[in-house]
């Protein structure tokens, strides 16, 4: 891994050296020391897709593929800095966020990507770890709702994360579409919720899951469905990561957004069926896989 990622970095920084303008997206998330989501995991996808990458760190985690250990929030100041200090010198041409931890670092960014003027983000709504560990408090989950999706080009909620916010329990087509219209309403450009996990009528996170993974795409007028093969092996550590920055990073290159969507979903099955272990881990995505 360590050649295919010297490789890719240094293809990145050729084309993006040949470039007039070189596109810049942000990630607003939290770390991840295992590298397989957060923040690292972002900035490979970044580099993938050869945008370069800014990064706000808004907390601290102590985790693995497999479990959340410690959330440590960063002070709101420190990340309200980390995004002045970095757009004094180059306002980013898209932005993401991802882990916010407290509602008090969901303010301060909400507050920042107003007083400065930044582009509309992808908001990834990241609630809770697969593992069911808390990665917003709950006041943060509010102020999620009420502060920061408003200014959403895109919010990107997996199906757990998608029953959270608009408080109905998807149990088919018909609740995801009900669940994406109560989203929207909040304020954000648009909605895709990610189909990959079984929904809550079928059993829950112990279902059988249909061959098909299908997203569901809706900007207020139309809804489209997004279909793909599910690929074998129970998903990987940092997919929903990976999506949203990949959309930002689309967009950063100055793809509209539904095609930004469709790009996003086509490169996170790529990384995925080149998916890897390390040790004892969950599945990691080849974020520099090509086929």
């Amino acid at each position: 891994m360590t050649g295919t990622l010297s490789s890719a970095c240094v293809r990145l920084f050729s084309n993006l050296a040949k470039r007039k303008k070189v596109p810049v997206a942000m990630t607003i998330a939290g770390s991840d020391p295992g590298g397989g989501a957060g923040v690292q995991a972002d900035l490979k996808t970044f580099a993938a897709l050869e945008v370069y990458g800014f990064s706000v760190i808004t907390a601290v985690i102590a985790q693995n593929s497999r479990r959340v250990v410690r959330v440590v929030p960063a002070e709101p100041a420190i990340v309200t800095e980390q995004i002045e200090t970095l757009v004094a010198e180059r306002p980013p041409d898209a932005l993401k966020t991802g882990a916010l931890a407290s509602t008090a670092v969901v303010e301060a960014i909400a507050a920042a990507i107003g007083s400065l003027h930044l582009s509309a983000p992808v908001v990834d709504p990241v609630i809770v770890s697969t593992s069911g560990a808390r990665l917003l408090d709950h006041a943060g989950e509010r102020t999620l709702r009420d502060r920061l999706i408003p200014l959403a080009i895109l919010v990107t909620p997996n199906l757990p994360e998608a029953e959270l916010l608009s408080g109905i329990a998807i149990d088919g087509p018909s609740a995801m579409r009900a669940a994406a219209r109560t989203i929207r309403r909040m304020g954000a450009r648009a909605v895709v919720i990610k189909g990959g996990h079984p929904f809550a009528s079928a059993g829950g996170a112990h279902a059988a899951l249909s061959a098909t993974a299908i997203d569901l795409f809706y900007d207020g007028r139309s809804f489209i469905e997004l279909t793909g093969d599910r690929i074998p092996g129970g998903g990987a550590h940092g997919t929903g990561c990976a999506f949203s920055a990949a959309v930002a990073a689309w967009l950063a290159r100055g793809v509209g957004l539904e095609m930004a969507v469709r790009r996003a979903k086509a490169f996170v099955a790529r990384a995925l069926r080149q998916g890897f272990t390390l040790g004892t881990g969950r599945t990691l995505l080849d974020h520099f896989a090509r086929k």
